[in-house]
């Protein structure tokens, strides 16, 4: 077969019709299901005669989506090297399976560019909807709008998008931040460093914030050269990144003039990666450093010392998140989209799903010495 009679004979899709007019497949897809969604004039004709000219029709499977057919559903998590996201998608699929679900994992390597191409082709393959942990802040913020409007439900963990009515599982950040940094100033600690990777995540930062609170209220001062921010952020092929991180921001902290007695790590990975950091330069833990964390992954009580964290249930968290897109699946109006209409300036009855926010707690083991 010729060239040409291939594509004469392949079936065009919104994704060609997208290419040709320089528009977002949301777009082509807006305009070609009359959703209402103010396009400008000019585009829409251009769109509607492309489609016209590539003999464009509909996809009868995309159909399913709108009648809420599929039980499929799309789960992107920013790593799978960090053992909290694992047992976030463990909660998931366990509550999606009882339920009769199938759920399809995008791991977006901390990559914002690789996240919303995940976000296209699980709305190609039209998922039911998705859970999803962003990469990063605001990066995709708009076109998940633009999913959502289409009529793809979304649920997102630790990441609040605005202006839409999607349901969100977070967690108090600061609060965790500021239990940790005030068990450690209870011990007697008074130099604390932190040690992070870069602020792209508003968790990132709230646990920051919170490290800083504890300290204005204790009257101690919050030094600069005591909060160490990764430079970069990337998956590695043989090692975790945050861990890894965590030894190279110890290595950091070993060139301060003043040592600190305590050091609070982001997440556990990276408090794991600072304890390996200082026994390898010739430092006791606790007994010269002391060294606390964040998440309480399944393995921070496998170490030695054990590792004293801040509790974040991840398993928990997976399973609210599935029961918030069950819940969206069953109320046509709870999560936007074309079906349920709950957009615009006059509707008032637009009935948005909450959103729930864990609390913290301190888990209190061998890794932290009072002085």
């Amino acid at each position: 077969m010729t060239d040409e009679r291939r594509r004469k004979n392949k079936k065009a899709t919104i994704y060609d019709i997208a290419k040709k007019t320089g528009t977002s497949t949301a777009t082509v897809s807006r305009v070609l299901s009359s959703s209402g969604y103010p396009v400008k004039e000019e585009t829409r004709k251009k769109i509607l005669k492309t489609a016209k000219e590539l003999n464009y029709t509909p996809n009868i499977i995309g159909r399913m989506l709108k009648k809420n057919d599929s039980r499929d559903i799309g789960v992107i998590i920013p790593t799978i090297s960090n053992p909290f996201y694992p047992q976030v998608v463990l909660g998931i699929e366990m509550e999606a399976r009882q339920k009769g679900y199938n759920i399809l994992l995008c791991n977006s390597l901390r990559d914002p560019a690789i996240e919303k191409k995940y976000i296209e082709t699980l709305y190609q393959k039209q998922v039911k909807g998705i859970i999803i942990s962003s990469a990063g802040d605001n990066g995709n913020d708009e076109f998940l709008q633009e999913m959502q409007w289409m009529g793809l439900r979304i649920i997102t963990i630790d990441h609040d998008i605005k202006g839409i009515g999607c349901g969100m599982v977070g967690f108090d950040y600061k609060k965790g931040g500021m239990i940790a940094t005030e068990y450690l100033i209870s011990c007697g600690h008074r130099n604390i460093t932190f040690i992070t990777s870069p602020l792209t995540r508003a968790s990132r930062r709230d646990t920051m914030e919170g490290y800083r609170q504890a300290l204005m209220n204790n009257g101690i001062e919050a030094r600069e050269e005591n909060i160490l921010v990764g430079e970069r952020e990337e998956e590695y092929e043989s090692a975790a990144y945050e861990f890894e991180n965590g030894k190279m921001m110890v290595r950091k902290m070993l060139q301060l003039d003043e040592k600190p007695s305590a050091i609070f790590a982001v997440n556990d990975m990276t408090a794991l990666g600072a304890i390996q950091e200082l026994v390898n330069s010739g430092f006791d833990v606790p007994g010269d450093i002391s060294v606390i964390g964040f998440d309480n992954i399944e393995v921070s009580s496998m170490v030695n010392p054990p590792l004293t964290t801040v509790h974040q249930p991840a398993f928990e968290t997976g399973k609210l998140a599935f029961g918030m897109l069950l819940e969206s699946f069953e109320d046509p109006g709870a999560n936007g989209g074309e079906d349920g209409h709950t957009w615009g300036d006059n509707n008032k009855n637009r009935n948005i799903i909450r959103n729930t926010i864990l609390e913290p707690s301190l888990v209190i083991r061998k890794s932290v010495a009072v002085i």
